[in-house]
């Protein structure tokens, strides 16, 4: 499985793009940016886009996604993917004609351009050439993780959340995983924050460790631009070699 690191952060800066990874050059895992990151050829490229939750950061690229396959005119389309409250919130909230056209009626209602899949929850199905469990997590909305492999190989991805169950149970035991991909939102200093808005420090991500798969590579994503440094360096002294921060634009192989 190939992973593309489209964007890592939890946020937006300079140099510095919200969350979102291509899988397999097809799929995308969350969008909080695309066409920054992407050529046009490669946009058209992607079939699917698992959406984790429906915060801005993590789906704000599927607006220029969808521009970009509406005016290319290629027959291309991109299905969005999640449980029901991430698709309800996407198809009624965003893309509304009112904050963003209707994209599931351009060029015509018969072959739009986005289309849209509800997953069943805690239950592995086929995504494009993928299969996919997606396990909810501890957010302020309706959050999930995923369990995504190809037969082989597989990943676990956190989605945002504060400290968590459900997934670290539903990946006990299985096989061929090869990473753990999570985020960690905020330094140890906004240890209140995070807790109000359900994300992870360090030292909560240290806790978390012992709930994982063992062994399993941490790759952090979602880090909020301004507290990278500060992160980095708690999440040295975390004390696990496990852990690591992702870098943005590498395509990782698992």
């Amino acid at each position: 499985m190939k992973i593309r690191v489209l964007g890592a952060f939890g946020g937006e800066g300079l140099g510095h793009r919200p969350s979102a990874f291509l899988v397999n050059d097809r799929t995308l895992l969350d969008a909080g940016t695309v066409s920054g990151a992407l050529t046009v050829s490669e946009q058209l490229a992607i079939e699917h886009a698992l959406i984790s939750h429906s915060h801005l950061d993590h789906f704000a690229g599927l607006a220029y996604l969808a521009e970009t396959l509406g005016f290319c005119e290629t027959g291309a389309a991109v299905t969005i993917t999640g449980i029901a409250p991430v698709v309800d919130t996407l198809r009624w909230g965003v893309f509304n004609n009112i904050l963003w056209p209707d994209f599931s009626k351009i060029p015509h209602a018969d072959v739009p351009v986005v289309k849209y899949r509800t997953l069943v929850e805690d239950v592995e199905q086929r995504l494009g050439d993928l299969w996919v469990t997606p396990i909810q997590v501890n957010h302020t909305v309706p959050t999930t993780g995923f369990i995504i492999h190809d037969g082989s190989t597989g990943v676990i991805y956190s989605g945002d959340t504060g400290p968590t169950e459900a997934l670290w149970r539903a990946a006990r035991g299985l096989q061929g995983l090869r990473a753990v991909i999570l985020e960690c939102a905020f330094p140890n200093r906004l240890g209140p924050l995070a807790e109000v808005a359900k994300h992870l420090t360090p030292a909560l991500l240290g806790r978390e460790l012992d709930k994982m798969p063992v062994n399993l590579p941490v790759l952090i994503y979602h880090v909020k631009p301004q507290f990278h440094e500060e992160i980095a360096e708690e999440l040295e002294r975390v004390g696990s070699d496990r852990v690591a921060i992702l870098d943005q634009d590498r395509t990782y192989a698992v």
